[in-house]
Order: structure tokens, then C-alpha cells, then sequence
């Protein structure tokens, strides 16, 4: 399972490389580039899953999140 994503937040283009919680999915996420307060797409679980590398941990295992999640 990888635990590294690069969110890019879609209003500046900032990266930030962040560590993936393994027992929640993450809703929310404050840029470090222009302080946009990120939010999942309509239909996506996280963050991580709209604006990420990788897709968070539950989707990785699963398929799905809505075991650990939402």
C-alpha cells in the first residue's frame, strides 16, 4: 500500500507531498500554496482521491471507502 500522495491543489498548481491517514478518509485540505481549503469532487471520498497521485488507503485495498469512511 502506498501511504504518499502529491495533493495539486487545482486553483495555483501547488504540490505538496502528505502522508495518507489509514483509518479515515480526509476531507478536507488547506493548500500551502494559496490556502484554498480543498474538497472532494462529487463523487470521490477524499481529497486524495480528486486531487491526488495516489488514492487514499481504503480505495487502494478495497476498491471502495465506504467500509472505513464517509
Amino acid at each position: 500500500m502506498i501511504l504518499q500522495s502529491t495533493i495539486t491543489c487545482p486553483s495555483c498548481g501547488h504540490a505538496a507531498t502528505e502522508t495518507m491517514p489509514t483509518d479515515a478518509c480526509q476531507f478536507f485540505y488547506d493548500c500551502k500554496g494559496c490556502g484554498t481549503r480543498l474538497k472532494p469532487r462529487p463523487g470521490d471520498c477524499c481529497v486524495y482521491c480528486s486531487y491526488g497521485s495516489v488514492p487514499c488507503p481504503p480505495i487502494q485495498q478495497d476498491g471502495n471507502c465506504s467500509s472505513k469512511c464517509c
